[in-house]
């Protein structure tokens, strides 16, 4: 299945359109490769997307051509949320700058 298409049906991204700016934005890798939109994904792939001020590792469990909200949610399993350092929204507030 495509990169963007799989993001979409998964919901880890909203619309296919935006999954594809993102994956042209070289925000998106699939194993730590760069990818693409057309990129093809499997069970198993490792995905690693950067969202703004944090990087989300997620394992693809499924593939699955359409899914509701409860199945998307198990097409893939968070493996890791980091976020990005040195972003001001993140520092805590009690901190002297």
């Amino acid at each position: 299945m495509r990169l963007d298409k799989f993001l979409k049906v998964s919901r880890l991204i909203k619309r296919r359109t935006l999954a594809k700016e993102v994956c042209e934005q070289g925000r998106i890798q699939i194993n730590g490769r760069p990818s693409k939109a057309s990129s093809g994904v499997k069970a198993g792939d490792l995905l690693t997307i950067t969202f703004g001020t944090k990087v989300v590792e997620v394992k693809v469990n499924a593939i699955a051509e359409h899914a509701s909200k409860d199945q998307a949610a198990e097409l893939y399993t968070v493996v890791s949320e980091k976020r990005i350092q040195g972003d001001p929204r993140w520092d805590d507030e009690d901190d002297p700058k």
